[in-house]
Order: structure tokens, then sequence, then C-alpha cells
């Protein structure tokens, strides 16, 4: 193009002059070869431009869907928030500038309590309402320059500049986003809501990567979920701690479960009429090679959120049943099932099973199964019970008294025992509160025909309260301390129920 204009500034002068005269036929002097040459030039830059704006209209185009492609790559598609894949980029961002303006930044990580029950209960375009209503709420709460990213299904991240001299500015936005995130969501014809638990970090030292704000965020809002949800916890390095003997105890579960470090320990249940040994409860314990013997307290809430509760349940129930099928055929062993196990559709047939395989019977066999699991798997449950129950499983009723809708419990389900949770029981000489119900749930048993087992007796005079009030089991330390299948088979043997020889 540059050369085609060269060439028409040197030919243009005169002989454009003239050639604008031959087209206008005022001229017959003209040389037709530079007109010719003049002419072609002409076209060349006119083609040349032509070419050069479609070009530029053509980077223009890219560069919009560039910046459409990237924009896409760093939202989520569902409440146009940043993603996962944006978050930490952004933090950095509004972390450099929060720096040079001498403020400094603080990492909110959220996640929905009971926002799966939206979706397993009303579906998943009921849960995406729930979502972007929850995604606006937060842009109305947290201020402007913030950073606001969906990271899962549930969860959120949140960067909020601020005064490093006012932290409490973060407390009050955290507050802000607990009780707004809180209030009921229209959803079809009726209002849903879920609550927040919201981990909180901010950097201690200046060296402080964004990777680090973000997993102690992340430390602090399991925090917060220990600490009962609906709420937030700051990060403090002695959460650090906690969270890594926790894992180390998870990875230890995981290897002890194939390592069979899980075994049964028995707890006596007697006749409170007549005294006799009537039956045990399975209680599962950790004899791990390196941590010694564990109590459940320790390892079941482990198992539970990690999902390893079922195949360790399973492990040590089939063990006890291996061992309890030699017992005196009177004698019965009851096991409590975890709310977690409860949710699985699946149980009735793994019971089923295990008693099949190792022989035990299943008329001697109780599945308890807590009051506060039911509040949470009602009608779940009423499905496993129907069907343990048809194989000649008993059912009973734990912790009862605990709960908040006991009586509907009852009449939603035939339970064949109730069993009087040990906190009522071992106070009921001192607290008249627990007398009273503990008198009211064995008359209340009597007038069901569900006979009554109670927890916790730990001396003679409650003993002998329970009976007097017409109490059919008893259970406790007044009977002795949870034993091993070695002290099991001792026992029995001296009480001649031991009527099988143990087999391997």
């Amino acid at each position: 193009m540059f050369a085609a204009i060269t060439t028409l500034v040197v030919t243009g002068g005169q002989v454009g002059v003239q050639a604008v005269r031959t087209f206008l036929g005022y001229s017959q002097g003209t040389n037709p070869v530079m007109v010719t040459i003049f002419l072609l030039n002409i076209a060349i830059i006119l083609m040349t431009w032509r070419r050069t704006n479609a070009l530029r209209n053509e980077i223009g185009v890219d560069r919009q869907a560039e910046v459409r492609a990237q924009h896409l790559a760093m939202t989520d598609p569902l409440t146009h928030l940043f993603n996962r894949r944006a978050i930490k980029e952004k933090t950095s961002e509004l972390s450099a500038r929060a720096s040079r303006r001498g403020k400094s930044v603080a990492f909110l990580m959220i996640d929905l309590d009971g926002f799966k029950k939206i979706n397993d209960i009303f579906g998943h375009d009921s849960g995406n309402v729930m979502l972007r209503e929850i995604a606006d709420r937060m842009r109305d709460i947290v201020p402007s320059s913030s950073i606001i990213a969906r990271l899962g299904d549930d969860e959120f991240g949140i960067c909020i500049m601020f005064e490093p001299e006012y932290p409490e500015t973060v407390d009050h936005i955290a507050e802000g986003l607990v009780e707004t995130l809180a209030r009921p969501v229209p959803i079809g014809d009726s209002a849903q809501s879920v609550t927040a638990s919201i981990g909180i970090s901010r950097p201690e030292r200046g060296g402080d990567s964004i990777d680090m704000l973000i997993r102690r965020a992340d430390i602090a809002l399991y925090a917060a979920k220990e600490n009962g949800r609906n709420g937030y916890s700051w990060f403090d390095n002695g959460m650090e701690v906690e969270l890594r003997s926790r894992n180390s105890l998870e990875g230890d579960i995981r290897v002890a479960i194939p390592n069979d470090e899980f075994v049964p320990y028995f707890e006596q249940q007697i006749d409170l009429a007549t005294g006799e040994l009537v039956g045990f409860e399975m209680l599962a314990r950790w004899a791990s090679p390196v941590r010694g013997l564990i109590s459940p307290d320790d390892f079941i809430p482990v198992a539970e959120e990690t999902g390893m509760i079922g195949d360790l349940s399973m492990n040590i129930i089939r063990k006890a049943m291996l061992e309890a099928k030699n017992w005196d055929p009177k004698l019965t062993m009851s096991v409590n099932i975890s709310p977690v196990q409860l949710k699985d559709p699946s149980l009735a047939q793994k019971i089923m099973k295990l008693l099949i395989e190792t022989g035990f019977p299943a008329s001697r066999f109780e599945v308890e199964i807590t009051e506060s699991s039911l509040f949470k798997n009602l009608s779940l449950a009423q499905s496993s019970v129907i069907s343990l129950k048809k194989q000649g499983i008993c059912i009973a009723l734990d912790d009862f008294g605990t709960g908040y809708s006991s009586l509907a419990y009852l009449r939603a389900l035939s339970f064949d025992r109730i069993k009087i949770d040990r906190s009522f029981v071992s106070s009921m000489l001192e607290n008249a509160e627990s007398a009273a119900i503990v008198n009211a749930i064995v008359g209340l048993g009597s007038s069901l025909q569900v006979p009554i087992t109670a927890e916790g007796v730990e001396n003679e005079s409650i003993n002998e309260k329970l009976r007097a009030l017409g109490c059919n089991k008893g259970q406790g330390w007044l009977f002795g301390q949870p034993l091993n299948i070695d002290q099991v088979r001792a026992l029995l043997l001296q009480k001649n129920l031991l009527p099988h020889r143990h087999q391997r």
C-alpha cells in the first residue's frame, strides 16, 4: 500500500488533472500509460483500505469473543458469581489493592447447612432457586468491592477488604450473613430455609499466601460446624492442631477397618424382676495397636462424618453375631444403629445378609434406633423397620425422652421395646423432673404393652426404684462394666449359659 501511495504522489500532479479532464472529455493529449498507472494505484489503495478495515473489525470481534469466553470461564452460570477457578486470582488482586491502601482482607468460607434436603425433597430446580436467592442476599450484605464466588454445590467464598484496626467490621458482616441467609426462601407454594456456617481467616504475616488464607478459612468453617452450625468462627492456630489430629485419626480408622482392629464389647442386660441375665447390648471399641483401647465417643463421630461408619459397624456386628450364636438361646443381643446408617436404603438387606452368613437367629437380635435419628429420617426409618420386623427382628426406640416427637414416633412405628435414656435414670433419685419422666415412660410402656429397658442403672437404690415402678429390664454399671469376648465367655461359663463350644 505504501508503494501505491508513493507512485500516486509522484505521478499524481498533472497526470491526475489530465486524467480527470480526459475522463470528462476536455483533453486529448494525456499519456494513456500514465493515466492507467494512476487509476491502478487508486484501485490498490481502495482495496487495501477495505481489507485493513475488515481485518480491524475481525480483530475487534475476536477480542470481544475472548473477553466473553474469559468471563464465562470465571463465572458460575447459575448464580453469576465468580467460580472456584477465579477465586484465587480475584482474591490475590483484592489483597494487593488492599495492601496498597494500607488495608487488610478477610476470607470467609461459607457452607449452607441443610441444603441437601432441599434438593432431596423438592428437587434440583427448587435447589437452584434457593442458590440464586442466597447469592443475591450475599451481594446485598457485603461491600461492593468484595469478591464473591460459588465454590461448590452449596459452598461459597467471600473476600472482604477492611481496616486492619477494626476486625469487628468483618464480625458484623458475618453476623449479617448468618441472619440474612437463614430467612425463608419462597419455593413454589412453601417457604424453605437453610442456615449458614462461616469460617473466617485473615493474613497473619505478610508472607501468607492466598492458598493459606483460604485453607485457614476452611479449617475455621469446620470449627463453626463443630460448634453447632448457624454461626461463624475465626481461625486460630489451635484449630489447625485439632484438625491435624482429626485427620490423623481418620487415616488410622481407614487402616484399622481392614486390619480388623474394631471389636465388640458387651454390656449386660438384666431382668429387674428376677435379677437374671437375659441379654447384652453390643458396644464398639477400637483396639488400636498404637493408640490403645479407644472409646466410641472418640472415633464414631469421625467415622460418621467420613462415611466409614457403615463398613465399620457391619464389621463389628458380624464378629458379635459369630460369638453370640454360641450363647444360651434365651440370651438376646441388641445393636445400636447410627443415624448415618439409617439413611442407607439397603440397611435391612445388609443386616439380613449378616444373619444368614453367621447363622445368628433373627428372633434373638434387636436393633436400637435413636429418637434423634428418626427426627431426620422418619420415612426411610419406616421402610427399614418394616423390612426388619418382617424377618422377626425386634426394634427398640433408644434414648426415649430426649427428642421432640416421641409419641408421634410410637404411632408411626411399631416398636417392640422402649429404652429410657441414661441421663434420666442416673439422676432420677436426685432430680424430680427426671423421676417424673422415668415414671411417665414406664407407665406409657405399660399402657401400650411395650416392655421398657432402663439404661444407666448405677446403684441398688435406682435398681429398687425401677423394679417398684415395674420396669422390665435394666443395664448399667451396677451389673458390671462392658466386657470383651473373652470376659463374656468366662461369665457365661460361670452361669452355665454357654452350651455350645465356641467355634472359630
